[in-house]
């Protein structure tokens, strides 16, 4: 059987959505091989072979060919566990191999001039009949003297071919097949779209299945349904006393209720963990509803019961907030909901590291003078500089008129530091479009223009969560897009609402997710 220690070495699986592979024995019934399309640093292919219970594995820098003239470079990497046949998602930045994988091919193969398939290996040749969806025929792997120096120590050098039989094509590019042969999509649209994956034992109606995090139980909406005006709800393993449930908080037709906010936050909690939890969260409360003058609320109040998570700040200031809410379990954003908060606004930086900031953030903030589409070329032109820094980040539409953009970054910087880079590229982006940008302080004085904002890198200021609502009519939210949707003639800023968004996240996942354990530096912007 084959070795899984050093594939489980390089990973850390609470991160990245690989599989850890149990240690079982040979399989069953045919082999399997798989061939990944994976678009790490560098873009290459991945075959694999079921082997003795693992998958046995090469690195193909530019994929396997049934052209019988074509030799390939395939560099012999770790073995892999059985359930990486099927695959397919983002692994995180700052993961080993982070990047977008697809299953290109996949498919049954048995072994020819040998019964031991191991044994050949070990000799340095192996003959694999392949039955995939795009890969037919002999291919032969010939390791060469040569060993490819990593890290990880000296990596074997092999040669792929494909023997010239009634299934080799001359001149056939695995480059002009680049669909996933299990979802039809395209590297791009798994990078677009992490939140989906496929579970090969499923039958296909139900193969694709969410990564999402569970949702509450539909026994608890039900029991939120049946309380009258008020009453204890019990959700998320909490008793919360909840008041005043039929109170209209959001205009609308129908308006929106607190009994259906509460029933929306309930469902979209788990999945705003990830970007609220180990942060103080300042709470934007509008008690008497969306159409009345809000205020913001930072101290959590002596009346708040005990098992709500808070932090105190050490640096408080006589006057200042000393006790902030931290939302590290789902009833926490509940509580905030009932208490009020239309609006929640986690920090930058974790209670751990508060001078430290784990987002760069820009904020697209129109002027009186600026069209949605002026709005979208600005934000466009962030994703190309993104994109040619080589930057993971992602969008989000704020569900006013905004966009914003966040960046992802390693520990140790300093808010000084994520300031000044994300100003230089904003005004590197600005003077692009300088006609469309003021940078002036005050809004009165930008000319009805857009702002570039990347003030809010600062220590305790915030721009609005994923998935919070916005004070505004119809309950709008604000929500992560893929880069692909800037393209999207229907998007609009408040395209989503409590009573749609849910759809969304079903259908498309959280973009965000793609920004989750993602530890990059700020590259130089000259």
């Amino acid at each position: 059987m084959g070795d899984l220690a050093t594939y489980r070495r390089k990973r850390n699986f609470g991160r990245t959505p690989e599989p850890a592979g149990a240690d079982s024995g040979g399989g069953n019934g045919d082999r399997r091989f798989v061939v990944q399309r994976h678009r790490a640093s560098r873009l290459h292919y991945d075959l694999r072979f079921e082997i003795d219970g693992v998958l046995v594995s090469w690195a193909v820098p530019k994929g396997p060919t049934l052209d019988p003239a074509v030799k390939r470079m395939a560099v012999h990497v770790e073995d892999h566990p059985i359930e990486y046949l099927h695959f397919e998602g983002v692994i995180p930045g700052g993961q080993y191999g982070g990047g977008d994988v697809i299953v290109w091919d996949t498919g049954t193969w048995e072994p020819a001039k040998t019964d031991d398939p191991a044994a050949a290996l070990e000799q340095g040749e192996l003959h694999a009949e392949v039955h995939g969806e795009k890969l037919r025929g002999r291919l032969v792997l010939v390791r060469r003297d040569h060993r490819d120096s990593d890290e990880s120590g000296d990596k074997e050098q092999w040669l792929l071919l494909h023997k010239k039989d009634r299934y080799a094509v001359a001149g056939w590019d695995p480059e002009q097949h680049p669909r996933s042969v299990l979802t039809g999509r395209t590297n791009a649209e798994v990078k677009e779209d992490p939140d989906r994956m496929w579970r090969s034992d499923a039958p296909a109606d139900e193969a694709e299945v969410s990564m999402l995090p569970d949702q509450v139980s539909d026994d608890a909406v039900a029991a939120l349904e049946e309380l009258g005006k008020e009453g204890t709800w019990e959700v998320f393993d909490r008793r919360l006393k909840v008041t005043n449930l039929d109170k209209v908080l959001f205009p609308g037709d129908p308006p929106v209720t607190k009994r259906e906010l509460l029933a929306y936050v309930a469902r979209i909690a788990p999945l705003s963990m990830p970007y609220l939890e180990g942060r103080a969260i300042n709470l934007h409360r509008y008690p008497d509803g969306a159409d009345t003058k809000g205020f913001w609320h930072k101290e959590l109040p002596k009346h708040a019961p005990d098992w709500l998570p808070r932090w105190e700040n050490p640096e408080a200031d006589p006057g200042e907030t000393t006790t902030y809410l931290v939302v590290d379990e789902p009833a926490a954003l509940l509580w905030a909901a009932n208490f009020g908060a239309l609006e929640w606004h986690p920090w930058t930086s974790r209670t751990e590291a508060m001078h430290e900031p784990t987002y760069a953030m820009v904020d697209l903030d129109p002027g009186e003078r600026t069209t949605w589409e002026e709005l979208l070329e600005l934000a466009r032109l962030h994703r190309t500089a993104l994109d040619h820094l080589g930057v993971a980040a992602r969008a989000k539409v704020t569900g006013k008129r905004g966009i914003q953009i966040w960046v992802p970054v390693r520990p140790g910087y300093t808010f000084d530091e994520s300031r000044a880079w994300t100003e230089k590229l904003s005004k590197t982006v600005g003077k692009v479009l300088p006609d469309l940008v003021s940078w002036k302080w005050e809004k009165k004085d930008r000319g009805g223009l857009a702002r570039l904002d990347y003030t809010q890198n600062a220590i305790n200021k915030t721009l609005v969560a994923p998935y919070s609502t916005r004070p505004a009519a119809g309950a709008p939210v604000s929500v992560p897009i893929g880069w692909a949707e800037l393209d999207d003639p229907d998007l609009r800023p408040d395209r989503w609402n409590v009573r749609t968004v849910l759809d969304r996240i079903e259908e498309r996942g959280d973009p965000f997710r793609a920004l989750l354990g993602v530890e990059q530096d700020l590259p130089e912007i000259r």
